[in-house]
């Protein structure tokens, strides 16, 4: 079961994405071809097979333009469906339709390929322990609903933000000193409550980030004969995610070294929109 997100956060994105779209004047070629009280029944279609997610963005951008229109979802959000599958029937005022059209499925393609993707990756590494988590490198204002979609392909949400895990950086260990030390603080300063996670991108860091109780160790770029070592030191004394290098030709190898997490920037940086079309 994904838990889904609830409209109140949504509408907000989608309301900005309507207003960019719509400007200063409105649709002016909906007012200028459509009649004012024309009603229009459309279907949004499935051009290409694929996972789906983001039903609710399409639903609240017709509803933002009309709120007499009806929107019927024929799919859930998570569903594998084939291409030429109906997602949803609407019908609504005609230009309210139109001028809707756009920020929908710009919402629901974008989420509906980050599903997707992300549904690729996890198949890939099907049968072995680790699990397929996203990143930070999402698209500003979207990272709720992209997160969101990762989960409807498949996957685990690393971290949402800055605020709720201590993520220790190569960049934050140069500045503190050496990795133990930085744990060192990060452990005095977390409440119980909080993570810790340090990354490091040379085995001989391992021992000295381990000493001091990490909840979870990211090893950079490791290649796969290092990872394969770095479990074997590391004995389940923390969970240990594989970061960089990551693609869909490499993603099995590197779950088969025993590592627990993979983390894909890709997922929400790189993913393809899935073909979505709204037909009247």
């Amino acid at each position: 079961m994904i838990p889904t997100l609830p409209d109140v956060l949504i509408e907000p994105v989608v309301r900005a994405a309507l207003a960019e779209d719509l400007g200063r004047a409105g649709d002016v070629t909906a007012m200028a071809t459509v009649d004012a009280d024309a009603r229009l029944t459309a279907t949004f279609g499935l051009r290409k097979d694929g996972v789906i997610s983001g039903l609710a963005c399409a639903r609240l951008a017709v509803l933002a333009m009309d709120p007499t229109a009806t929107f019927t979802p024929l799919v859930e959000d998570g569903a594998s469906a084939k291409a030429g599958t109906v997602l949803a029937r609407v019908e609504s005022n005609a230009r309210a339709l139109l001028s809707a059209e756009r920020t929908a499925l710009n919402l629901l393609c974008r989420l509906s390929g980050v599903a997707t993707l992300t549904s690729i990756y996890v198949a890939a590494i099907s049968g072995t322990k680790a699990r397929i988590v996203d990143t930070r490198k999402t698209t500003p204002g979207l990272r709720a609903l992209e997160k969101y979609a990762v989960r409807c392909g498949g996957g685990i949400n690393h971290r949402f933000g800055l605020d709720d895990a201590i993520l220790i950086k190569d960049n934050h260990v140069a500045a503190c000193g050496s990795v133990g030390e930085a744990v060192r603080r990060a452990r005095a300063f977390a409440g119980h409550l909080m993570k810790v996670e340090v990354e490091i991108d040379r085995l001989d860091q391992l021992e000295d980030a381990l000493a001091h109780g990490p909840d979870v160790v990211m090893l950079d770029n490791f290649s796969l004969v290092d990872l394969r070592a770095a479990v074997a030191q590391t004995a389940g004394r923390a969970v240990l995610e594989a970061s960089g290098g990551v693609n869909l030709s490499t993603a099995r190898d590197i779950a088969l070294t025993g590592v627990d997490v993979i983390s894909v920037g890709a997922l929400t940086h790189s993913a393809p929109v899935l073909d979505i079309g709204l037909d009247a």
